[in-house]
């Protein structure tokens, strides 16, 4: 496969995987209801998601190269555990506690906020181009969702606010340092261990905490939630890392955030939430993630991972 062909595959992907994310988020909203503590919730549905991810790794892999264990060369054993952890643990930690405490307004825009720290990571640390054209298609982003959400005229950040942030900005690190590795690891076990890692060091979070006993409590509505969303976040993390493995991370974040489109659209569509004079910034963030996906799409050279 071509350059050009891998990242129009990459982009493509990511579409993908932005359409599950939208969805996830609309299927969270409704599932974390069900629960009284949404850590333990979280914690959970990692597992389903990392079993799921496993035992599709097993299945699929059967006469390929990825079981071979020069596959997965010891240098890239740290990586791996830094990304269960930065990644599959402590943002979930973050993001869920300190959402609990901030507003669903403040909490949503610093977390929509990922693109603009991985473009600074990828342009640091992965020498990715951050040209023209993403700078602008990152002002539509966020302008966007500052419209979703109603601005910052009366937003504060305190405590709450700070959690998330952190989340975010784990998760932007991981994007960073997964996009590195996987020029040496197959993006199917990177998930894996992102996943299986990550919930490992929940169930220790929880057994710290106290809260063990709360994973095995659950009702047969909560399991099938549990089941929806694990699924749904197992689909989401293989296409994630699977458009990584093929495309830039600022291009693959960007046109992640058309997720937001696609939860306002259930929203409205299933939940009956109006669409507003607000709602223009769904327009806004549509303008932008395409123009990354054109751009990318026209590059006329391959962005590259510099070791």
């Amino acid at each position: 496969m071509s350059p050009d062909a891998q990242r129009s595959r990459g982009i493509a992907v990511a579409v993908g995987a932005a359409v599950i994310s939208g969805f996830a988020v609309f299927v969270n909203g409704l599932a974390v209801q069900r629960f009284a503590d949404a850590t333990v919730y979280t914690t959970a549905k990692n597992l389903i998601a990392g079993a799921a991810l496993a035992i599709a790794l097993v299945a699929t892999t059967t006469v390929s190269s990825i079981r071979r264990p020069a596959a997965v060369p010891r240098s890239a054993w740290p990586a791996l555990a830094v990304i269960a952890l930065v990644g599959g643990a402590v943002p979930f930690v973050l993001f869920f506690e300190g959402l609990a405490r901030a507003t669903s307004t403040n909490a949503a825009f610093i977390h929509k906020t990922l693109v603009i720290w991985v473009a600074v990571g990828a342009g640091v640390f992965l020498k990715e181009r951050v040209t023209a054209v993403h700078v602008g298609a990152i002002a539509l982003l966020v302008v966007g969702h500052l419209m979703l959400t109603g601005g910052l005229g009366g937003a504060t950040f305190g405590g709450a606010e700070l959690l998330v942030l952190g989340a975010t900005l784990c998760w932007a690190a991981e994007v960073v340092i997964v996009k590195r590795m996987l020029a040496t690891v197959p993006y199917q076990i990177a998930a894996v261990t992102r996943m299986v890692g990550g919930s490992a060091l929940l169930v220790g979070w929880l057994a710290i905490k106290g809260d063990l006993a709360a994973l095995v409590g659950f009702d047969l509505s909560q399991w099938s939630w549990l089941v929806v969303t694990g699924a749904t976040l197992a689909a989401f993390v293989g296409t994630w890392y699977a458009a990584l493995a093929l495309a830039p991370a600022i291009d693959v974040t960007a046109v992640l955030v058309l997720g937001a489109v696609i939860t306002g659209l259930l929203n409205s569509g299933l939940r009956g939430v109006p669409l507003t004079a607000d709602s223009y910034g769904y327009v806004l963030i549509v303008l932008g993630a395409v123009g990354v996906a054109a751009h990318a799409r026209r590059s006329p050279r391959p962005q590259r991972v510099r070791a």
